[in-house]
């Protein structure tokens, strides 16, 4: 895979694969509803044990696109992660990892896609949606 040129480790099934995917400079990929769920839905390693274990590097929706903003909250309450690391997994590590260097944080000469989210006990509720810096929603 690295000497194809692949940039991520997509749902490894152990925290040995995912260590090695690190070490080989592979940003390691798991889907949201793991992380919802609090565990793989086909007996695999979760998500949450990889955040704990500081494998996660990318989270998915994997189908779920809530998941996305759910899971990454879930990374601060479950895996004790700081909420800018936890929302980089949805935002800025994504990008970097397939090349996009225009999106994903909030600095001078970027997209400015931005949400506003309030959590209402465990759930995001988004309130505001910009897009390249206008309200959208």
């Amino acid at each position: 895979a690295i000497a194809d040129g692949v940039s991520v480790a997509e749902f490894p099934t152990t925290l040995e694969a995912a260590q090695a995917s690190h070490r080989a400079g592979l940003a390691v990929l798991m889907g949201g509803p793991n992380i919802v769920r609090g565990q793989s839905h086909s007996g695999n390693i979760s998500a949450l044990e990889l955040a704990r274990a500081g494998a996660l590097d990318i989270v998915s929706s994997d189908y779920v696109p809530a998941a996305l903003l759910w899971g990454a909250l879930k990374l601060v309450s479950e895996a004790d992660m700081s909420l800018p690391v936890a929302v980089a997994t949805v935002t800025r590590n994504p990008a970097r990892a397939v090349g996009f260097a225009d999106r994903g944080e909030i600095g001078v000469g970027m997209r400015a896609d931005l949400i506003r989210v309030r959590q209402a006990d465990d759930l995001p509720v988004i309130r505001d949606v910009w897009c390249l810096g206008r309200k959208v929603a």
